[in-house]
């Protein structure tokens, strides 16, 4: 917990929105002029800045040294430590040298620090106005405390959690901290204690946005008390879980660790017991055993490949900030998404118009004017000859202030979501506002719940043009229009039933009236409005699902993964939308009270059994996550808002929206989609279930190297060889630069056929099966055995010791080649000429391996550091031959699995 001035004081207040206006000025000791000067800077001295403190941060020392810390690696340095007490400095350096390395490539491989304090610290307004002394003053939002009295207006940030006080035409777009894409219209009556964050109309937030009118707000909270400010601390106390890979790597490092050590020691027992070695040669022997059987290239290998995976994934619009994310995403099985933003466009559409024609249906989404007005007989309407249509667009667009403009090719707009929809459906509907004249305004107030407009049409005539609530509106109106334009008594049931009906489709309803203006033109008030007008229609309007986004979630279910929509808007809007995304079964809806009242054990069977969550809050979300990880799902969590961001930072892979998202979502995710689209999120699993592949693959390419190594040095101590086939740094030869060059070429496998068709592997599952192990112990016999043939053959002929070596090296090194083309395949033949050639980064390993081999046989300086020698045509022949019989008797060992699985069962790819 970051440390705060005084995080509990007398200037706390409990639950100020549901406090009159009088209580909450009482409760802070303040009054309607403000604060004085001198009573502020004393508040300020107790309460601190407001502003969110700057959290810790790990020097760069300690995050290269955090890549010490892994137990094969604690092996390693006590082997460094013995051959330097030994004397054998060069085996010393280079074992270090691997060391150091390895931490080099996960030190640059490693995301940027988390910086999700940062993002979130950038959403605090800079300046406010503020009452002191009885006077506005302009300052700097970090010296406001808790009593101030601040100005709002159109454009301004919320500098600080502010209980309202007074409200003109208020609105306020708080969709970063509730989800919701609609601005909230404020006002100052207290609302529930119960009532959720979206719900708090006597509120505004800090961070969150006015986007028009104006309002005076006492401040009840600064810094890190605000609502932002407790997201802010939710962050710092998510403990971040360990990824499956990781855990599993963890693991298998333990284990190998132990058993290499034991196996050390019982050689170092028969050596000295049985056999009578020196001490000193024991000593030499161990470690180059424990340097055979450790993998030492393999947390390069990984390092290298997640990499690889982090570029092909930002070839498909994923952004990786954190390498591990790669792998997790590929075994997620629960997908959780904020709705608006990221399953929806964010952009409020018109999608139907009802008149007493009927229901109009529009085409096109977002706030390009791109669709058209269909009649309810399907064709495209003409407003010239549909008088019904053309009054109702009419009043949508005359009594509206928004602007839709086109910059770079995309289309933006200024002003509400709401107005901006209607302004769309004017432009899709071919009408021209432009020569309407506006004469007088009734502004939107949250307690009319409509907006008035007395305008000059091109022909003329005067109108008073009302658009809002439809209850609202009805209750004014005695008549309607008809589909032939002329005026009927108003039928208030059948538009009742409209209402009902778009409604349960999730849409927001929006009615429009008007009468005509037989006066002279005169501002207007509230009793113009009051009666005698005429009914024009209902307009629908939704913040539309992304198509992309329905296709991928249908991909994502026959992978076998889950998607649960989580959201702050409300509960039949999100039923609504979920429905139409193929999420849920379209009736049930959790909602964030029931979430409240659950315990952990009702939360859990809550997040297993549904699929849409509403009225949700951050806590809400953040519980939510951790219930399904407890039942052992792998989660990722999507999201765009501030309110998202300890979900994200909580989950297995948090992924945030890179266009419109907030600079603290994408801080806290692990990865971020540049184009804000779900289908994004499709790919990117499809790519690290490729990556998984590719990893497996490289670790069934690499650990039979290191069975072999190991095999070759226990059978040379336990049976007493005078002159050890290998020595450490050889070892090492083959582990780091021979092994590493072809392993990584793995990494640039495609993916496997139905890859998208099979479920989710296991939480917890190993990474290699137990036929995987048995193939690695096979591959090891064969090469372990012809390495000590190798040895025994050429020794028994007198040869030099360095030559006999460097030939070990390099039927080690041939065995390694050869089998990397089985490798490239789990299950399928090898011998097909496309398979054999198909990879062109293995071609190129193999090619760089010859050369790296002419370089440790032929170079001096690698013959002073490695003890190889020169080697003769003939003696090249013998590990090539060696290579390819690998090759065969492993293509043998498959083709005979495959033929006992083909009578027995299908073939089951690990979990």
């Amino acid at each position: 917990m970051i440390p705060v001035h005084n995080t509990s004081n007398e200037y706390d207040t409990d639950q100020p929105h549901a406090l009159s206006v009088e209580d909450c000025l009482h409760a802070l000791n303040s009054k309607p002029e403000g604060l004085e000067f001198e009573e502020a800077e004393q508040r300020l001295r107790q309460v601190g800045p407001n502003k969110l403190p700057e959290p810790e941060q790990d020097g760069l020392l300690k995050k290269f040294f955090r890549h010490f810390h892994d137990t094969l690696i604690y092996v390693l340095l006590g082997a460094a430590a013995i051959t330097a007490l030994l004397g054998h400095w060069i085996d010393t350096g280079v074992i270090l040298g691997v060391v150091v390395i390895n931490a080099i490539i996960g030190f640059l491989q490693e995301g940027k620090a988390d910086e999700a304090l940062a993002g979130i610290r950038k959403m605090l307004s800079l300046h406010a106005q503020v009452l002191r002394g009885g006077d506005y003053q302009d300052m700097e939002a970090e010296f406001l405390v808790p009593g101030d009295i601040i100005r709002l207006r159109s454009g301004d940030k919320v500098p600080a959690d502010v209980r309202l006080l007074e409200t003109t035409n208020l609105r306020i777009e708080e969709a970063a901290l509730t989800g919701e894409s609609v601005p909230v219209t404020k006002q100052t009556a207290p609302v529930s204690r119960d009532a959720s964050l979206g719900d708090r109309t006597s509120m505004a937030y800090s961070g969150s946005l006015v986007t028009s009118g104006r309002g005076v707000g006492l401040v009840t909270a600064t810094g890190i008390r605000t609502e932002l400010g407790r997201i802010n601390v939710m962050i710092q106390d998510v403990e971040k879980l360990a990824t499956p890979l990781t855990r599993q790597m963890a693991r298998f490092g333990k284990y190998l660790s132990i058993v290499i050590l034991c196996l050390a020691a019982l050689m170092f027992a028969i050596g000295w017991f049985v056999h009578g070695t020196a001490m000193e040669e024991l000593f030499f022997a161990s470690i180059g055993f424990a340097v055979a059987a450790i993998p030492e290239g393999l947390p390069a290998i990984l390092s290298i490949t997640l990499a690889i995976g982090v570029q092909r994934m930002a070839a498909r619009k994923a952004i990786t900030r954190r390498l591990n994310a790669v792998e997790t995403l590929g075994s997620v099985t629960v997908i959780c998404s904020d709705k608006t933003g990221t399953l929806t466009r964010n952009e409020m559409t018109a999608k139907a118009v009802v008149t007493t024609a009927g229901t109009y249906s529009v085409s096109g989404t977002g706030y390009a004017p791109e669709g058209h007005v269909r009649t309810p007989d399907g064709e495209n309407a003409d407003i010239r000859h549909r008088q019904d249509l053309k009054r109702l667009v009419e009043i949508m667009a005359v009594c509206n202030d928004a602007a839709i403009y086109e910059e770079d090719g995309h289309w933006m707009l200024n002003g509400e979501p709401t107005e901006g929809a209607l302004r769309v459906l004017a432009r899709k509907a071919d009408f021209q506002e432009k020569p309407y004249a506006r004469l007088a305004e009734l502004p939107f107030e949250s307690e009319n719940k409509f907006m008035a407009t007395l305008a000059r049409s091109p022909e003329d005539e005067v109108r008073l043009m009302i658009k809002g609530a439809p209850d609202r509106l009805l209750e004014r109106c005695t008549r309607q229009m008809g589909s032939d334009g002329k005026l009927h008594p108003l039928d208030r049931e059948i538009w009742e039933q409209a209402m009902d009906k778009l409604a349960a489709q999730g849409q927001r309803v929006l009615a429009a009236a008007w009468r005509n203006w037989p006066e002279k033109p005169r501002g207007i008030d509230l009793d113009d409005v009051e009666k005698d007008m005429i009914f024009a229609g209902l307009v629908g309007i939704v913040d539309p699902p992304r198509p992309e986004a329905i296709a991928a979630i249908k991909t994502c279910r026959q992978a076998g993964i889950r998607v649960k929509m989580i959201t702050g808007d409300h509960a039949g809007t999100a039923l609504a939308i979920g429905l139409e995304m193929g999420i849920g079964d379209g009736q049930n809806v959790v909602t964030g009270d029931e979430l409240e009242a659950a315990d952990d054990e009702k939360l859990q069977q809550l997040a297993v059994e549904h699929d849409i969550f509403a009225r949700t809050s951050p806590e809400h979300k953040l519980r939510l996550v951790m219930a399904l990880q407890s039942n052992q799902e792998v989660v990722a969590m999507t999201g765009d808002g501030v309110n998202d961001a300890p979900a994200l930072k909580r989950a297995d892979v948090g992924v945030a929206m890179g266009v419109k998202g907030t600079e603290a979502t994408k801080e806290a995710a692990e990865i971020v989609l540049a184009d804000d689209n779900f289908a994004s999120i499709e790919h990117a699993v499809e790519e690290g279930r490729t990556i998984y592949d590719n990893l497996r693959k490289a670790i069934l390419f690499i650990l039979p190297t290191n069975g072999a190594e190991g095999l070759v040095m226990l059978i040379a101590i336990v049976a007493g060889f005078a002159v050890l086939p290998l020595t450490p740094v050889q070892i090492l030869w083959v582990n780091m630069v021979t092994a590493v060059t072809l392993a990584v070429s793995l990494a640039f496998e495609p993916s496997e056929p139905g890859l998208m068709s099979r479920p989710p592997r296991r939480p917890g599952a190993p990474i290699l099966s137990g036929y995987y192990i048995w193939r690695i112990g096979f591959v090891s016999l064969l090469i372990g055995c012809a390495t000590l043939a190798v040895f025994h053959v050429e020794m028994s002929l007198d040869m030099d010791v360095d030559v006999v070596r460097t030939v070990c090296v390099n039927t080690l090194v041939a065995g390694q080649l050869f089998y990397l083309f089985n490798s490239r395949y789990l299950r399928e033949s090898a011998w097909h000429p496309k398979r054999l050639l198909g990879n062109s980064a293995a071609l190129a390993a193999a090619g760089a391996l010859v050369l790296f081999q002419l370089v440790f046989v032929y170079t001096p300086f690698m013959n002073v550091w490695f003890g190889s020698a020169p080697l003769e045509l003939r003696h090249w022949l013998v590990p090539v031959g060696i290579g390819m019989l690998v090759f065969t008797l492993a293509e043998m060992e498959k083709a005979i699995r495959r033929y006992f699985l083909s009578r027995t069962g299908p073939f089951e790819e690990p979990s």
